[in-house]
């Protein structure tokens, strides 16, 4: 029967792959429960090589940190010589089982989540079911790792119908985005390529075609530009695995081309009429639209433990693509004053950031930052004048700090992202992060924004505590989420109401533990929301000003289990 089963995996490499010397390839994927955050805890501590800048995702952790089998981090897990399910291929290739994964999230009264990859905004339960496979022979990898997405879709309250006077404003925005409520009237089931790729590797640099999910820039909470909101979506690749070296220190790199899908569902009240007109614009039919991108990341030798970064992202439709310009952001630069019209670069969506990272495992300490504009056609004295026009930015950190058993560690976190806008004309001039005029699909992919999970303009601040041991954590967490503050000044700026803030408000305990090779992550979660969709009715006697506002409530359970094959 062994023999059989080496005989299949052996043809399965021949047809796909071809025969070739030795490589290894295999992730992480972005969002893997407890294995994502464990591996970053363990650079952090020292036990793993700190040349990684960890700004470019998902990591390689065989080229990056010399693990034998990328997701093996202890090599507890696979032996290729006792092994029913993993086996060498001849003398060079391997196959191995991808850990198992399965995702479970229930929200009780209404959507609330973010980058939670496929997972959709969700009321009910909602499931991810994603099996893996790995084969490599010679310079080409396949990492097969499909999810499959099932979801209850249960009716919720969204935008009040009730806010008549808000609604024109609300579609101001909704107008330039894919961004649906809710997905569907019925029960959302669907099957994706999920964390999968084929790769042809050489030495440092990989080249191939991915559906992964992609994180550049160091938050642990948030990215700007690439994060794990929204499905993995198609792309070609060019991307190194490990720091290069050179004499004056290490990079890395990545460029991609990637295909943006749209979806069919529409707004809420899209046939709501004001004044003798439809408040809802239809979008052009066919939404789908090309990404290119680039990052870069440089360890400068003199200073270890310092990241330095840049990433650029260039969207648009794709029957507008007409240039080798608006194939990748490093070649368009149109410098000039953004007020004025550019149909060159107006047809284009584009956000690019800078970024750092310090890692200090001596002190089990990071700290890191990035700041992004919209666009990159703004001139350096324009740039200088008004850094914050069109500015987002993340901050946050991480230490460890031992307690009195060795291997156990208090982990204090926190993290700060700010893409509400700070001048009054752009709130007024609706140039809002993820929203666009001529792409009016937005920065999405199948109805969610690729960057920060909680939609345009959204802010944020998180604090964690957690007790840590190996791969055991119980965390507690806080978070304080503001959304879409561009609509709210849009709105409220003639009333100046600050009692309209949609505000949650989100209590977690986190817990993490290993059973055997079940790897198990959790939250359980309390959101108090204060005026949800921005919803506020006065006191009809006017006594009293702090009224509440349409103020509720929702409990969130996840799990997500990891299974390690041996």
């Amino acid at each position: 029967m062994r023999t059989k089963l080496r005989f299949l995996k052996v043809t399965l490499v021949c047809l796909l792959l071809g025969i070739k010397p030795l490589a290894f390839s295999q992730t992480i994927p972005v969002g893997t429960p407890v294995l994502d955050d464990y591996l970053r805890r363990l650079q952090l501590l020292g036990q793993v090589d700190s040349a990684s800048s960890w700004m470019i995702r998902p990591i390689f952790p065989t080229e990056a940190f010399g693990i034998e089998n990328g997701f093996d981090l202890d090599s507890s897990v696979v032996d290729l010589d006792i092994s029913t399910l993993h086996s060498r291929i001849g003398t060079k290739g391997k196959f191995l089982m991808m850990p198992g994964v399965y995702k479970m999230q229930y929200n009780s009264t209404y959507a609330s989540a973010a980058n939670e990859g496929a997972f959709i905004p969700n009321r009910g339960v909602q499931q991810i079911f994603s099996p893996g496979v790995y084969v490599e022979y010679g310079k080409f990898s396949l990492q097969f790792q499909p999810e499959v997405l099932l979801a209850q879709n249960r009716d919720y309250q969204g935008f009040p119908i009730e806010h008549q006077s808000s609604i024109l404003f609300y579609y101001e925005y909704m107008n330039r985005i894919d961004m649906p409520e809710r997905f569907g009237d019925g029960i959302y089931n669907r099957a994706y390529p999920g964390q999968s790729s084929l790769r042809f590797n050489l030495k440092e640099y990989s080249v191939g075609i991915s559906t992964e999910n992609l994180w550049w820039g160091p938050g642990r909470r948030n990215s700007l530009l690439l994060g794990n909101n929204a499905p993995g979506f198609l792309h070609f690749t060019l991307n190194t695995r490990k720091p290069v070296s050179t004499p004056i220190g290490s990079f890395e790199g990545q460029v991609i081309s990637g295909f943006l899908k749209s979806t069919k569902f529409l707004p809420p009240w899209p046939d709501y009429v004001f004044q003798q007109n439809l408040v809802y614009i239809p979008k052009r039919e066919n939404g789908n639209r090309y990404l290119g991108g680039v990052v870069l990341t440089y360890q400068p030798k003199w200073v270890p433990g310092l990241f330095l970064g840049y990433g650029s992202v260039n969207h648009m439709y794709r029957e507008d693509v007409s240039t080798f310009g608006d194939l990748m952001p490093i070649f368009n630069g149109r410098k000039g004053p953004s007020n004025v019209f550019d149909p060159v670069r107006d047809k284009r969506q584009q956000f690019s950031s800078g970024f750092f990272r310090w890692l200090a495992p001596a002190g089990r300490f990071e700290f890191y930052g990035e700041y992004g504009t919209r666009g990159n056609s703004r001139k350096f004295e324009e740039f200088i004048t008004t850094p914050e026009q069109g500015r987002a930015f993340t901050f946050g950190f991480a230490h460890l700090m031992k307690l009195k058993k060795p291997g156990r560690f208090l982990e204090l976190s926190s993290e700060m992202t700010q893409s509400g806008q700070p001048i009054r004309e752009e709130i007024r001039q609706l140039r809002t992060w993820y929203i666009h005029d001529h792409v009016r699909h937005g920065y999405t992919h199948k109805g969610e924004t690729l960057g920060i999970g909680n939609g345009p303009a959204a802010n944020q601040l998180f604090v964690g505590l957690a007790w840590v041991e190996g791969l055991k954590k119980i965390g507690l967490q806080f978070e304080r989420i503001e959304y879409n503050a561009d609509y709210y000044y849009f709105r409220y700026e003639a009333s100046k109401d600050l009692r309209n803030k949609y505000v949650d408000l989100v209590f977690t305990l986190a817990p993490e533990w290993k059973f055997g090779d079940f790897l198990l992550g959790g939250k359980l979660q309390y959101v108090s929301t204060l005026n949800y969709k921005w919803y506020l009715e006065n006191d009809p006697t006017g006594q009293t000003y702090f009224v509440s506002g349409y103020d509720r409530k929702n409990f969130v359970g996840q799990i997500g289990l990891t299974y390690l094959f041996r």
